[in-house]
């Protein structure tokens, strides 16, 4: 009965002893599924203030030639705009370079003939209707290069509100569509983000090109047009099991 007793007792020990089973479910199936997607939300509207890049490019035998002759350029393209109703604090001088001018010929070493000296000033203007008429004043009075016109959104903000309210619906609908097709049921939603595309809608360049000194008749037509605004976000929801 002893060695009986004995034998029991060390059985239920080593039963005592044996680890707890382990449920063989993978992690996959741990975790919680989810259904992820991305839309994008578009919008439009109308840009209200144009900035215009012009300047003037002058030559000279010696350096200070081009510079005073740029100078005096320069002063009336300053006062032109100032006429024109363009604030002092959205005129902006953007560069100011001098250079030599090199001669080439008869492939002996390079010689100094003269300086070039260009000055360009960036001006804003929120009056969309006479950029054209401003741009003809300033090559009257002595602009002979124009970079371009950027046209722009001063506050985007509501349009991009908008957008981002399209993103957000065309996501869920599109969301609640995969569910259905794929028979399974939409749970909480668990993260909500948007793509980082610079929050800002990109300006649009238009070149302006010179207009014969013999037109006179009407401005330079200048065509704003409308800039489309965008916002892609990502949402992911859990599905219900």
């Amino acid at each position: 009965m002893r060695l009986i007793a004995l034998t029991s007792l060390a059985v239920l020990g080593v039963a005592a002893c044996a680890p707890a089973s382990v449920s063989n479910v993978s992690p996959a199936e741990s975790r919680i599924s989810s259904l992820d997607v991305s839309a994008t939300g578009k919008t439009s509207a109308a840009p209200d203030r144009a900035t215009v890049s012009a300047g003037v490019v002058t030559e000279g035998k010696t350096a200070r030639q081009a510079m005073m002759a740029n100078a005096t350029k320069m002063n009336s393209v300053f006062e032109e705009l100032k006429a024109a109703g363009i604030p002092e604090q959205n005129i902006q001088t953007s560069q100011l370079s001098l250079q030599p001018r090199y001669n080439y010929q008869n492939r002996q070493t390079p010689t100094i003939d003269g300086y070039e000296a260009r000055n360009t000033v960036t001006a804003k203007s929120e009056d969309l209707q006479s950029v054209g008429a401003m741009l003809d004043a300033l090559v009257k009075s002595g602009v002979n290069n124009i970079g371009g016109i950027d046209f722009s959104i001063d506050n985007p903000d509501d349009a991009m509100n908008e957008a981002r309210a399209k993103a957000i619906n065309a996501a869920k609908l599109k969301a609640q569509t995969m569910a259905d097709a794929a028979g399974v049921k939409l749970g909480k939603l668990l993260n909500m983000s948007e793509a980082n595309t610079g929050g800002q809608p990109r300006p649009m360049m238009m070149q302006a090109g010179f207009r014969n000194d013999s037109m006179e008749s009407a401005p330079t037509p200048i065509a704003s047009g409308e800039q489309s605004l965008e916002v892609t976000v990502n949402l992911s929801y859990a599905i219900e099991q």
